[in-house]
């Protein structure tokens, strides 16, 4: 039987099957551009039409890091050709407070602009919280940026709940 935090997973949406699976150094093109695929991201994220192939080297090398480390999940979701359609990256924090609760933290939740309004999100979403619990995290938490209207009211719509402040300090 197929475990539904294990990876691959197939996701059933309204119109499609998603397939979840561990991101492969070879999708980090892909990645990227989900990463710029709106507003904000499209300023933050290195130009896709950058000479070369050196714009990714970061990239490649943020991958190398996130993929050596067992606390973290970098995840793509295919769509039957093949094609990253959405990401997310999970990582489990073990800590002291809560009674030494693990949480989860969901990063970096993208769906392709031409996949947004599918259930592709929220089955994302969905399975990200049983990977945790699977895992033994007692707390899911997220940030979104405060410009991203649809997202926090997104997040909001399946449960989640607006409870505390971010704070960032840019270390650059």
């Amino acid at each position: 039987m197929d475990e539904p935090t294990k990876l691959p997973h197939r996701l059933a949406l309204r119109d499609d099957v998603v397939t979840l699976e561990r991101a492969r150094v070879a999708d980090v093109p892909s990645v990227v551009a989900l990463l710029r695929d709106d507003a904000i991201g499209a300023g933050r994220e290195a130009p896709a039409d950058a000479a070369g192939d050196e714009h990714l080297a970061p990239y490649r090398e943020a991958f190398a890091a996130v993929d050596a480390d067992p606390n973290q999940l970098l995840v793509v979701a295919r769509d039957p050709d093949g094609e990253v359609v959405g990401t997310l990256q999970l990582t489990l924090l073990h800590g002291l407070s809560r009674g030494g609760a693990t949480r989860l933290q969901v990063e970096a939740v993208r769906v392709a602009s031409a996949r947004r309004g599918s259930g592709l999100g929220r089955a994302l979403i969905t399975w990200a919280a049983a990977f945790g619990r699977a895992r033994g995290a007692v707390l899911a938490q997220l940030t979104t940026d405060l410009r991203r209207e649809d997202a926090r009211r997104f997040y909001e719509d399946l449960g989640w709940v607006h409870s505390h402040a971010g704070l960032k300090l840019d270390l650059r």
